[in-house]
């Protein structure tokens, strides 16, 4: 791939992730990961990106779980992506 074409590539891969998470089935899950993509997908590298995809492949419900405590982290998903997701501040949903 030539320079060029790698970050329209990286461009295509944040739009998609961030319409994935607009949408995810749950108003709460919507809320949390769609701020969460509109405040962290442009910075992300390449393996940010890929940590966060294999994140949106979870559901909802887990996702939610670990995000506030409620479960354990797995392994595969302990990693800065998460702990910015963590982080994150938005409008709408309390612990």
């Amino acid at each position: 791939m030539s320079d060029r074409e790698e970050p329209e590539a990286d461009e295509t891969r944040r739009r998609r992730l961030r319409f994935r998470s607009h949408h995810r089935g749950t108003l709460e899950a919507d809320l949390l990961l769609g701020t969460f993509a509109d405040a962290h997908l442009p910075g992300f590298t390449a393996d940010q990106l890929d940590r966060y995809e294999a994140l949106l492949e979870a559901n909802d419900p887990d996702i939610m779980a670990w995000v506030f405590g409620r479960q354990p982290l797995p392994p595969e998903h302990d990693n800065d992506v998460m702990r910015l997701l963590r982080d994150h501040k938005y409008p709408g949903i309390r612990e």
